[in-house]
């Protein structure tokens, strides 16, 4: 029998001190004797009459659930958090900010339902770190996604009806995320090449600066050759006086900010939606970008949009 973790009396103290209390002790006295409050004796002492002459367990603890819960959302409330939960899997932050309730109130909701855990393999060891203002360190990767004509068995679920998608080609996701912010630049090209990339770090630095951002102090990406071995990449490095860090072999999560980027744009962007080809999926990037920037809550910023991290970087609001 479960009893609660800070009783001062068992099962065999409550029977013992009921007994105690009948044998003609005083309430007072019995408390006393087993140091415990009079309320408390008295408590278990008229517990035990109520079931006086029945088989009713009176020494156990009760359920500390509040028989009636006005607040609590009705089922016909519960619905629509619970199938977008199935539809994105989503966790309560997500949530929170598309279906406007709180945090708290979703996960109760997921809880209750056993839908508030997601199954996840064996993380690797981690170390957290974050640069100390906006701008400073830059976090560049690069993400390939199929190109289509039609929606796929990924969406269908039908394999048997043959789709032409063989051979359309593929679409780069070029990144740039903030470390201290979070703020990201996105481009979206038809190729992976060392111009492509420098190209996009030209133009996303000139965005970061537009919204107050200074020069950074360094950018880091993987170890592709599109990156070490560009002139180009290298000379708009030496412009900027940054520094280029490179991840060590087999060690993604070093450039981890760029990689949970392009997962947030997987799942809530590229394949959170039945696209009717990729020129439609490839439209809906810039709205995206946009709300994720600016409106979007994130959980390591205390479930704030990264631009909020950026207003005030020119002083106006002194």
């Amino acid at each position: 029998m479960k009893t609660h973790p800070r009783a001062k009396l068992g099962p065999a103290g409550r029977i013992a001190l009921v007994e105690a209390i009948e044998s003609g002790m005083t309430l007072r006295a019995a408390a006393a004797a087993f140091r415990v409050s009079p309320a408390t004796a008295h408590r278990w002492w008229h517990r035990s009459r109520a079931v006086a002459g029945t088989t009713g367990v009176w020494w156990s603890d009760r359920c500390c659930r509040p028989r009636r819960c006005p607040r609590q959302l009705t089922a016909a409330q519960e619905e629509p958090i619970l199938r977008a939960r199935r539809e994105t899997n989503l966790g309560p932050g997500r949530l929170a900010g598309l279906l406007r309730r709180a945090r708290s109130t979703i996960w109760k909701v997921l809880h209750r339902h056993g839908l508030s855990r997601r199954p996840r393999g064996e993380r690797q060891s981690y170390r957290r770190y974050e640069w100390s203002r906006p701008g400073a360190l830059l976090h560049m990767d690069v993400k390939r996604l199929a190109r289509f004509r039609s929606p796929s068995h990924r969406v269908t679920g039908d394999r048997h009806h043959r789709i032409p998608n063989r051979g359309v080609g593929y679409d780069y996701l070029h990144v740039v995320v903030d470390d201290n912010s979070r703020l990201a630049y996105v481009e979206l090209h038809p190729r992976e090449s060392a111009e492509t990339n420098a190209r996009t770090l030209e133009r996303a630095l000139v965005w970061f600066a537009q919204l107050g951002l200074s020069s950074p102090e360094a950018v880091m990406t993987d170890n592709a050759l599109v990156y070490t071995r560009s002139r180009r990449f290298r000379a708009i490095l030496a412009a900027a006086n940054a520094r280029h860090i490179t991840t060590p072999h087999y060690t993604p999560r070093w450039n981890g900010k760029a990689e949970r980027f392009i997962q947030t744009l997987q799942n809530e962007w590229a394949y959170a939606h039945r696209w009717q080809n990729s020129t439609h999926r490839a439209r809906a990037l810039s709205s995206f970008i946009r709300y994720y920037n600016r409106r979007r809550p994130h959980s390591s910023l205390g479930d704030r949009p990264p631009i909020n991290r950026v207003h005030n970087l020119r002083g106006q609001d002194n």
